[in-house]
């Protein structure tokens, strides 16, 4: 691994940190108003917080394993039907956002699962009025294609991330924030293939070309 790798994952585990920090950091504030509480209603309400800080925790672990980690339970092709799982899992969280589906395949190639899911998360961080992100992958002619589309009343699409994108953005520059987008951009130039994305005032559109080797 080389040095630029080596940021990469520290930026990667950083970026991993900040999204879990809120519901494990709720996970502990319910424990500690469980233990004080003597009123049962509010006790009962403390459960109920308990257990959707504890689901939000999980669906995001799940997501981040196989979006930044090795997720070696998986083989060279992963189910579509997980990308969507994870992805839907996510957004259910938010109560902001519909996903819309197109796949045309029952299985990706493992970097390809990863680009879904990366792109699929800048695209709800993308949302922050909520809206529709719509999801399209297949293997076609000896690729994968994938775009993924967010659409909604206001657009939040931070230009450094744009900038990783295209691999413009690299060493010193990287943060938490870009480190996903550099990532995907390594992935794609590795398999000799490419990454796009356009920006106007109600949508992003991302896309990717990943050749299967």
């Amino acid at each position: 691994m080389t040095t630029s790798s080596l940021d990469l994952a520290s930026l990667l585990c950083s970026r991993l940190c900040h999204d879990m920090l809120s519901p494990v950091g709720a996970l502990s504030n319910g424990l500690e108003l469980l233990a004080d509480e003597k009123d049962p209603e509010m006790r009962k309400r403390c459960f109920e917080l308990l257990e959707q800080s504890a689901k939000t925790s999980a669906d995001k672990l799940r997501f981040f394993r196989l979006a930044f980690g090795a997720a070696g339970g998986f083989g060279d092709l992963v189910p579509v039907a997980e990308a969507r799982t994870l992805v839907d899992a996510l957004i259910g969280n938010n109560g902001r956002i519909e996903a819309k589906w197109a796949l045309g395949s029952d299985a990706l190639p493992k970097p390809a699962i990863k680009t879904l899911l990366n792109l699929a998360l800048i695209g709800i961080e993308a949302l922050v009025r909520g809206g529709v992100l719509e999801l399209a992958a297949e293997n076609k002619d000896g690729a994968s294609e994938i775009v993924v589309r967010a659409a909604g009343a206001k657009i939040a699409f931070d230009p450094a991330v744009g900038e990783a994108l295209e691999g413009k953005v690299t060493g010193a520059d990287l943060s938490s924030r870009t480190a996903p987008a550099a990532m995907l951009y390594e992935l794609a130039e590795s398999l000799g293939g490419g990454l796009q994305f356009a920006l106007t005032a109600d949508a992003l559109v991302m896309g990717a070309v990943l050749p299967q080797g």
